[in-house]
């Protein structure tokens, strides 16, 4: 079948039933695993354990894919579960002797992802350790990041650039008397690539400068919206909570350490490609060889970043496909009962929540996810943003 070799040339995007076939799977499995993570975020758990916990669900269900096919399927954990408490903002993924538990009362971040065959769905979810309704601050944290997230959704379609997306996360975030985050990155998803050339940023300022681009049909991306009650400026406190990285594929550099160049093959049979965590090495040497590969930047590092304590912190992340006839967020997972102080005004906000998410067809597609996305799409306006809206379409 000659027809094979023309079609690992040619770059395989969502114009491939199986490459949509895979992200849906991917992310069926990453909303699942969520979904247990969450279950076991309890006071008095270890975050490690849960992390861990994650991990294994990730490996164990792609590991039953794909079994028995004569090309080898790369597949498995696509982001390390990382577990993120209170005014810490991302990435927080201890190693195993870390004895750091979870508390109630706590508001977790849950980011994690999955790929099979290199197509990768992610997800981040914020939690709150307790029974009722999440009132106060931390409601209205979550409710901006969760908004924003609503909003984005609506704008990340073909034909809009990157810069409108910034802009209205921030006006969402504002109307709650919030921030968005500093930092964070939006990107474009390809095949084994988590973080392609189009990106968006949370924040515009003098700083940090992207090139403009256009949303097309049949890319996918990772819209990643972390909001805060403080100022959205997190700082990197300690280089040692650092445990997740990534291979800077185009850099090399020829190691000294004998340690560094153990732990770089290592990484480079296991985790060519993909972030991971340093739990998953050999923990003894890691720590040594690590710091050399990063000082020479083989390793890109994913740093634990924090905002002031008594700041609240919320992360939604999710998978979006720019299908031809509309949006598919294909990540999600229903939050908690949310009972914020501020309410949604602003006319241009509700006319963004107002926007469909699926295209008008021509003839009569038969989508199987249409109707319950288009039932979603109902209850936008629902004020304030409650729980609920939109997050059910995944389950």
């Amino acid at each position: 079948m000659s027809s094979d070799d023309e079609r690992e040339e040619k770059e395989l995007d969502l114009t491939s039933p199986e490459v949509v076939t895979k992200y849906k799977s991917a992310a069926e499995i990453v909303n699942k695993a969520l979904q247990r993570v969450t279950s076991e975020c309890k006071p008095k758990a270890k975050i490690v354990d849960v992390c861990e916990i994650g991990d294994s669900y990730i490996r164990e269900q792609t590991g039953n894919m794909y079994k028995n096919v004569k090309k080898k399927i790369e597949r498995g954990v696509a982001f390390p579960t990382s577990i993120s408490v209170n005014n810490t903002v991302c990435h927080f993924s201890p190693l195993a002797s870390d004895e750091t538990v979870l508390e109630e009362g706590d508001i977790v971040k849950i980011d994690m992802g999955c790929h099979i065959d290199g197509f990768i769905a992610i997800v981040a979810h914020t939690h709150a350790l307790q029974a009722g309704p999440i009132t106060g601050r931390a409601a209205d944290v979550i409710a901006a990041a969760n908004t924003a997230a609503e909003v984005a959704l609506r704008l990340v379609k073909p034909g809009k650039k990157n810069k409108d997306v910034t802009e209205a996360i921030q006006k969402v975030a504002a109307a709650y008397d919030c921030k968005i985050v500093e930092g964070v990155l939006s990107h474009q998803m390809k095949q084994f690539v988590i973080d392609a050339n189009k990106v968006i940023l949370s924040v515009s300022n003098p700083e940090t400068r992207v090139e403009e681009a256009e949303f097309e049909e049949n890319e996918v991306y990772a819209i990643d919206i972390v909001a805060s009650t403080g100022e959205g400026k997190p700082k990197l406190l300690d280089e040692k909570q650092t445990t997740i990285y990534k291979r800077a594929v185009d850099k090399s550099y020829h190691l000294k350490m004998k340690a560094s160049r153990f732990i770089f093959s290592e990484i480079s049979q296991k985790f060519p490609l993909m972030p991971f965590t340093a739990r998953a090495l050999e923990e003894k040497r890691a720590r040594l060889g690590l710091l050399e590969c990063v000082n020479h930047e083989l390793l890109q590092p994913y740093p634990v970043l924090h905002e002031k304590p008594g700041d609240f912190v919320a992360h939604i992340k999710f998978t979006v496909l720019l299908m031809p006839n509309g949006s598919d967020r294909i990540t999600s997972h229903p939050l908690q009962e949310l009972q914020p102080t501020k309410q949604i005004d602003d006319p241009e906000i509700k006319a963004w929540l107002a926007l469909g998410t699926k295209t008008k067809k021509k003839g009569g597609g038969k989508k199987k996810k249409g109707k319950k996305g288009d039932k979603a799409e109902e209850s936008t306006e629902a004020e304030p943003m409650d729980a609920t809206n939109g997050a059910e379409t995944q389950g």
